[in-house]
């Protein structure tokens, strides 16, 4: 293109030659140059939640969801539609349609509560998951979260020409001639958008990919990021090989890394890739021959230590007891548990200090207690900082980087320095047999879902990029299994941090699945359909289980998570909302009769704080002060005075909402308000999506 443009401006005739400029300049924007595909029709997305109506496009549910019809008559549940295509008329039972949104029309979406996991009463974090069309979810996480997403990390289908995903409710398949457009149509639509969550200044993109899309992928992703510091990984996550016939054994897949602004991996120990090493050791001796009572063990390391029940921390280290005492008639500390060394056999053992080091130990914030667990004999894991680890710390090769809120220390290893990450990872904790498969069956009992990523993998890369952003907003909006959330979690386990995690899937079935169900006369929005579809069968059900701790059957996982020693059936101390993407009348909206539905949508670009609110009368407050989700909403702007007032007695509230017609009159109630995060309703949702029509 360049050597067209130095070679147009030879061209002697001004008018001619801007003539050619102009039309040269249509056929770059016509992207026929660079990566070159076939721009395939719009995909379409069925909305089982909308009312079919006179004039509603719908399709088929058990057809293709692109082979349009337009509703002429309803009546007693016969529906007349004309086929958009050929103009034949056709009737339908109602139930047999399913109303469509063709993308680029104006969509005006909500979010419907299906269910809660609350774990953690006073924690103000909560994770969210979505059930829906991804490209619509994108664009109303454009609307909430516009430039201020941290990273996403998405794996999107392979296009492996198994029936992997669809496109237009088909699946694509390996005889499919337009496979590869198809794909690249499907990525570029959500990219564009995704372009326009992460934060230009600091953020990052992650997309996995396996050898039958990774050129393409890569040259689109360069198309689409210019800006970005674009590098590939080449990641070991089946050490054992898949076996193909006369092809070569394949063992890896890639990993696109695109930074944005001044963001860059953090660094890793020397030699390891990314640092396992650990610091702590668990306190209570571990062989028999060092147990209560033995000579080996001593009689001076048996003896309570007391940790607060609210905070974790350790608050005392009791005094010694002769092995002939009973240790439940030691005295306890009023809102403290009292810890002994105990084996899960109920065995009383030895710490591995005598009191007086375990206080020095305390004082310096090398020794504190795991969380209580009341299903162990122990309680209360304690681990510490043994002598050489200490010597580590004094030489340098241990550097603390702060306290934790219980009083240890936060530290890292490092040797003669930290380096950058390499570009082809080989590490044992990335296989997705290993930590992936086996994960999942332990939370399922049965096999649910193929070729889940391990959950260390998943956690390393976003690790890299927000190991420094404790309150850093994760999307992944190709969710699958959920194992991001679950990586999320691990990371703010590891260090008390709050980040959130947005997750979005589609509720799909197995083909198999679809097949059994059709044959049963079932489809697609049925209860029967929808509980065993990808979200509600797999994403959300891990998610549970993940953060209380057990698997479907309610039983405790076993096993501990590698690195935090803490078992998994601990679970974390952490919330999460499931919702199903829903969407609204243009005009009901306009008019302020569907708050109550758009309500969680305001709770998310609030911040997502605290529990989702809802309000359960059919009449509408005159305002919500809602200081424990930080935002506060004037339905009624008559009482501005009112809600003003109130206000003042809030100032931890961020976010303020205000509905009202008026440009002038929003302006004039919100001049007070610096610092705070301000929109006018309903405005600012509705000029959002009326732009959808541009995209």
């Amino acid at each position: 293109m360049a050597l067209l443009h130095d070679l147009i401006q030879q061209i002697d005739d001004p008018a001619l030659r801007e003539r050619i400029l102009q039309e040269t300049d249509k056929l770059v924007k016509q992207k026929k140059f660079g990566l070159v595909f076939e721009e395939h029709l719009p995909e379409c997305t069925p909305l089982y939640d909308v009312p079919i109506r006179v004039g509603s496009k719908v399709a088929l549910k058990t057809g293709y969801v692109s082979d349009i019809y337009t509703v002429i008559k309803i009546e007693d549940g016969e529906v007349l539609c004309d086929r958009r295509e050929t103009h034949e008329k056709k009737t339908f039972h109602l139930d047999e349609l399913v109303e469509v949104a063709e993308f680029g029309e104006p969509i005006y979406p909500t979010l419907k509560l299906l269910d809660t996991v609350e774990n953690a009463p006073d924690s103000d974090l909560w994770h969210i998951l979505i059930e829906a069309d991804n490209y619509h979810a994108l664009q109303l996480l454009e609307y909430l979260y516009a430039e201020k997403v941290d990273c996403i990390y998405i794996d999107p289908p392979y296009n492996t020409g198994a029936k992997d995903w669809k496109y237009n409710n088909d699946y694509v398949d390996s005889s499919d001639a337009y496979r590869h457009s198809k794909w690249l149509s499907m990525m570029e639509k959500r990219l564009k958008i995704a372009k326009k969550l992460l934060n230009p200044k600091d953020s990052v993109l992650i997309v996995t990919i396996d050898e039958k899309e990774y050129l393409h992928l890569g040259c689109l992703l360069e198309e689409l990021f210019p800006e970005a510091n674009m590098q590939m990984i080449s990641s070991v996550i089946n050490p054992y090989g898949t076996q193909r016939l006369n092809e070569f054994s394949r063992n890896d897949e890639y990993i696109f890394f695109l930074m944005f602004g001044k963001s860059h991996p953090a660094g890793v120990v020397s030699g390891e890739e990314p640092s396992n090493q650990t610091y702590w050791k668990t306190f209570r001796r571990g062989d028999l021959a060092s147990r209560r009572g033995q000579p080996k063990g001593g009689r001076a390391q048996f003896y309570p230590i007391y940790v607060d029940k609210k905070s974790n921390r350790i608050v005392k280290i009791g005094d010694p007891i002769a092995p002939e005492v009973d240790r439940q008639s030691v005295p306890e500390i009023e809102g403290c548990y009292t810890i002994f060394p105990l084996r899960d056999d109920g065995t009383e053992m030895n710490w591995c200090t005598r009191k007086e080091s375990a206080e020095e130990l305390l004082r310096q914030g090398y020794i504190k207690a795991g969380r209580y667990n009341e299903n162990t004999e122990q309680k209360c894991p304690i681990s510490y900082l043994r002598s050489g680890t200490v010597g580590d710390i004094k030489d340098g090769k241990l550097v603390v980087d702060g306290y934790d809120k219980d009083g240890s220390i936060i530290a890292h290893y490092v040797t003669a320095k930290e380096q950058m990450p390499q570009t082809n990872w080989r590490i044992k904790e990335h296989s997705a047999r290993d930590y992936g498969t086996n994960l999942i069956r332990s939370i399922f009992i049965e096999k649910r879902f193929i070729f889940p990523k391990s959950l260390y993998a998943v956690r390393d890369c976003i690790d890299l990029f927000v190991r420094n952003k404790p309150d850093a907003l994760v999307l992944d909006f190709f969710a699958g299994s959920g194992t991001t959330l679950h990586a999320v979690n691990l990371l703010n386990a590891k260090d008390n941090g709050n980040r959130r995690c947005i997750m979005v899937t589609n509720n799909e079935v197995s083909a198999d699945e679809a097949k059994n169900m059709n044959e049963q006369g079932l489809k697609p929005g049925d209860l029967k359909w929808d509980a065993v579809g990808i979200a509600r069968y797999v994403t959300w059900p891990r998610t549970i289980c993940s953060i209380e701790g057990h698997d479907v059957n309610g039983k405790a996982l076993k096993g501990k998570y590698l690195e935090l020693e803490v078992p998994m059936a601990d679970g974390f101390k952490t919330n999460a909302a499931f919702f199903k993407l829903a969407f609204l009348d243009k005009t009901s909206v306009a008019l302020g009769r569907q708050f109550k539905e758009l309500l969680p949508v305001f709770w998310m670009k609030g911040g997502a704080i605290g529990g989702c609110p809802s309000i359960k009368s059919d009449k509408l407050p005159e305002m919500l002060i809602l200081p424990v989700n930080k935002m506060a909403i004037l339905i009624d702007e008559i009482f501005y005075f009112e809600f003003d007032e109130t206000l003042r007695q809030y100032p931890e509230i961020n976010t303020i909402f205000i509905v009202t017609d008026s440009e002038v009159a929003y302006r004039t109630m919100i001049r007070t308000y610096d610092g705070k995060d301000c929109y006018q309703l309903y405005r600012d949702y509705l000029d959002n999506f009326r732009i959808n029509t541009g995209r």
